[in-house]
C-alpha cells in the first residue's frame, strides 16, 4: 500500500479537470476540494465556470469542498485557502475518504506543495495604500532596497505581486523569523490535463460562448445589484472585468467576445508557464493528453493512480 495521501489534478481552463476529478472520486471512494480562487464565492457561478452538476454522476452525488464558502465581493486570499484546505483535508482523511484537490490556481496549489510559511504574513493596508500608486519599475526599486535574504523568494512578475513581497520584506524587517502550525503532511500524487494551443483556444472560445448564452452577462448584472462593486469585480478579473466594461457601454458585445476570448487564451497559457515551474521547483506532474475520448482520458488517469496508490 502507498504512502500517498493526496491527488491532484490540475491544468489550464477549460481543459476538463471537474470532470476527470469526479470520476476520480467516484471509483476511489474521494471527496473534491476545489483550487480555484474564484469559486469560493457565491453567486459567481457562470463566470468561475462551476459546473456544479458536474458532481453529479450516474446517480451519485461527489461531496466537494471550497466551493461557496464566501460572499461575493469579498476577498480571499492564499493563506485563507491553505487553512480551508487543511481543515477539509483533516475531515475528508478522517472519514478513510481519497482528497482530491482540484483545480488551475498553480498558487494556490504550489503553496501547499512547498508550504510556503510566507503566505501567512499578514497584509498591510497602509503599506499598500503607499505602494499602489507606483509603477512596476519604482517597485522594483523599492523591493531591492531589502536585504536579499527578505526578497530571496519575490515574484516579480506582476505590480500586484511586487506589492506583496514587500509587504513580506517589510514584515520580516520588523518582525525577524516568521513561523506557522506544522501541518499534516502532504505526499500527494499529481495528475495534470493539457491540449495543444489550437485544441485549448477552440474549447475556450466554446465554453465563452456558452457562457454568454447561458446567462454571464445577467449574472454580473445580479452581482452589481446585490451591491457587489464595479471594483470588486473588475478586481477578479477576466469575465467579470470585460463584462462590466461592457455593461458600462465601453466596449460592444463582439468586442466583449473577440478581447475575453483572447484574455482567457493568454490566462490559460500563464496556467501552463506555472505548472512548468512547479515541475522546475520539483513536483512531479504525471502529464496527460485531454483527448476528445473522455474514457481513453478516464482509463489512462486510472491507470496512474492505481499504480501509485496500490
Amino acid at each position: 500500500m502507498s504512502d500517498k495521501n493526496l491527488l491532484i489534478v490540475l491544468g489550464a481552463t477549460a481543459v476538463g479537470k471537474t470532470r476527470l476529478a469526479v470520476q476520480l472520486a467516484k471509483e476511489f471512494d474521494g471527496e473534491i476540494i476545489s483550487a480555484d480562487s474564484r469559486q469560493v464565492f457565491k453567486g459567481m457561478d457562470i463566470g468561475t465556470g462551476k459546473d456544479l452538476s458536474e458532481y453529479e454522476i450516474e446517480g451519485f452525488q461527489i461531496p466537494y469542498h471550497l466551493i461557496d464558502i464566501k460572499q461575493a465581493g469579498e476577498r480571499y486570499q492564499v493563506n485563507a485557502f491553505k487553512e480551508d484546505f487543511y481543515q477539509a483535508f483533516q475531515v475528508i482523511t478522517h472519514q478513510q475518504k481519497l482528497p482530491i484537490l482540484c483545480g488551475g490556481t498553480g498558487m494556490y496549489i504550489h503553496s501547499l506543495l512547498q508550504n510556503h510559511e510566507l503566505t501567512a504574513i499578514p497584509v498591510n493596508e497602509e503599506l499598500r495604500k503607499e505602494l499602489l500608486p507606483l509603477h512596476k519599475e519604482g517597485l522594483r526599486q523599492k523591493l531591492e532596497s531589502f536585504p536579499l535574504a527578505l526578497r530571496k523568494q519575490a515574484d516579480e512578475s506582476s505590480s500586484k505581486r511586487l506589492i506583496r513581497a514587500i509587504e513580506i520584506a517589510y514584515f520580516l524587517s520588523e518582525n525577524g523569523d516568521f513561523t506557522v502550525e506544522e501541518r499534516p503532511a502532504l505526499k500527494p500524487l499529481v495528475i495534470g490535463l493539457y491540449n495543444d494551443v489550437d485544441t485549448r483556444r477552440r474549447k475556450i472560445i466554446s465554453r465563452l460562448e456558452a457562457r454568454l448564452a447561458n446567462g454571464l452577462i445577467e449574472e454580473v448584472q445580479s452581482l452589481r445589484l446585490k451591491g457587489v462593486s464595479e471594483e470588486m469585480l473588475v478586481f477578479y478579473g477576466l469575465e467579470y472585468k470585460f463584462v462590466i466594461a461592457y455593461l458600462n457601454n465601453e466596449i460592444n458585445l463582439d468586442t466583449l467576445k473577440e478581447r475575453l476570448g483572447t484574455a482567457i487564451c493568454q490566462f490559460a497559457k500563464r496556467q501552463m508557464t506555472f505548472f512548468r515551474k512547479m515541475e522546475k521547483d520539483g513536483v512531479l506532474i504525471n502529464w496527460i493528453e485531454a483527448k476528445e475520448e473522455n474514457a481513453w482520458v478516464e482509463s489512462e488517469a486510472l491507470k496512474i493512480v492505481e499504480q501509485n496508490f496500490y
